[in-house]
């Protein structure tokens, strides 16, 4: 038998190392952001889905900027920091941030995201403490948004922390609803006032039957425990017109407004 050559690659593998030398560089542009102090919220408008021109409340969506001044949205850098300690940073930023925004405009409702693993964090709980203590009646216009899967993550933990915030009027929002893991057994169990239906049953609702039977089945589920049902990632009035017919209460996309910096 023909012996079979070996080739000694060594211990180097060039897309392990491509990968992590990426990972780094986003783990050090974010945190050169935080450090320098460069990170603010953009804002995206939730609408009533009975007046559209109405907003119910904003999203507060966390923005860094680089050296050279560029602004980076969440999504290209939450995956690689979500599990590392800058996760944490982020969410302490996001809602400094938010609380501050609060306190500037009285009438303003406003949600900001926030990882189950940062409730077991010091720094983020004094952050709250700490904010709401300064100022207790941006309370009740604060809507802490937890995406599905980081609630099944620490769903006992999550149950306390709301039981705990609920007296204080906070509100929760369980984001990507549908998407992820969430067991429904345990909705009776949380405290979440609303539901934001993931875009992936909203995204050509009007063509697809599919869409359309489980995005009713969600809404549903949302008014039999008495939650606020809001439709993600809206981009048409055709998609508009069938959510408004299957009872959504609240609608945010493209269609209703890009997030911006400025309210």
């Amino acid at each position: 038998m023909q012996a079979v050559e070996k080739f000694d690659l060594g211990t180097s593998d060039p897309l392990k190392e491509a990968i992590a030398a990426r990972d780094q560089d986003v783990l050090s542009i974010v945190g050169n952001a935080l450090a320098a102090q460069n990170a603010q919220l953009a804002f995206q408008p939730i609408v009533t889905a009975e007046a559209t021109d109405r907003i119910a409340f904003y999203e507060g969506l966390i923005r860094v900027r680089d050296e050279m001044g560029r602004i980076i949205p969440a999504k290209q850098f939450m995956p690689y920091i979500e599990e590392h300690d800058l996760g944490r940073e982020i969410d302490c930023a996001s809602l400094r941030l938010g609380i501050a925004t609060l306190s500037r405009y009285p009438n303003l409702r406003l949600s900001i995201n926030m990882s189950a693993r940062s409730m077991a964090d010091g720094k983020w709980r004094r952050t709250l403490d700490d904010g709401l203590a300064r100022a207790p009646q941006v309370a009740d216009r604060l809507i802490l948004e937890i995406s599905e899967s980081s609630a099944m993550l620490l769903h006992e933990v999550l149950i306390r922390f709301m039981a705990e915030m609920q007296p204080l009027g906070v509100s929760f929002a369980l984001d990507h609803f549908g998407g992820g893991m969430t067991a429904f057994k345990h909705l009776k169990d949380f405290f979440f006032d609303l539901v934001k239906i993931d875009r992936c049953f909203i995204h050509n609702i009007d063509q697809n039957p599919e869409n359309h039977v489980l995005t009713e089945a969600l809404v549903a589920v949302a008014k039999q425990f008495e939650m606020f049902a809001v439709a993600e990632g809206v981009e048409n009035e055709r998609e508009t017109a069938i959510l408004q017919e299957l009872g959504v209460h609240c609608l945010q996309g493209y269609h209703f407004g890009v997030p911006r910096l400025q309210l």
